[in-house]
């Protein structure tokens, strides 16, 4: 019989930023809690890096900015990211981010994704991925793989990080 899960904290964002290692680009925290019902990523992106454009159609997920700065694209428009920016982004929104010149780090939040289910031609939406694969991400480059079985980056040619 599974226990229900004990609240605690988890992470110090203040340390869990001063004592990552000097790699922009990559996933410095995620939340791998057993029995829980979110996903949760602390990402940096390099300066001037960028996840590009790309819709999630079945999870909102709320965006943090803990750190740096740069924009968030959405709907055509770009809005400015900065230290206590806190973003919704509704299911089904297209959106973009662009780190500024110091980079970007950010806590993404949204429901945990259901095991996976079928789906026909017909019900599933134009364009999309799921969201929070911070595995298709460079850690070089901080591009967005554009296909979900991508072992290296398009952009600069280094391995991306085995899926967890």
């Amino acid at each position: 019989m599974a226990t229900d899960p004990a609240p605690r904290v988890l992470a110090e964002m203040t340390d869990l930023l001063r004592g990552a290692p000097d790699e922009p680009g990559n996933i410095l925290w995620r939340l791998a809690e057993s029995g829980r019902q979110l996903d949760a990523n602390v990402v940096r992106l390099r300066p001037d890096a960028g996840v590009g454009e790309h819709v999630e159609p079945d999870l909102d997920v709320l965006l943090q900015v803990i750190g740096g700065g740069g924009q968030l694209r959405v709907g055509g428009e770009s809005r400015p990211l900065s230290p206590g920016s806190l973003a919704w982004l509704p299911r089904g929104t297209g959106r973009a981010l662009a780190a500024g010149p110091d980079g970007l780090v950010y806590v993404t939040v949204h429901r945990r994704r259901p095991g996976a289910t079928i789906r026909t031609a017909r019900d599933e939406p134009a364009g999309g991925e799921p969201a929070c694969q911070p595995h298709r991400v460079c850690a070089e480059c901080g591009r967005l793989a554009g296909e979900p079985d991508a072992r290296f980056c398009a952009g600069c040619g280094t391995e991306l990080p085995e899926p967890a």
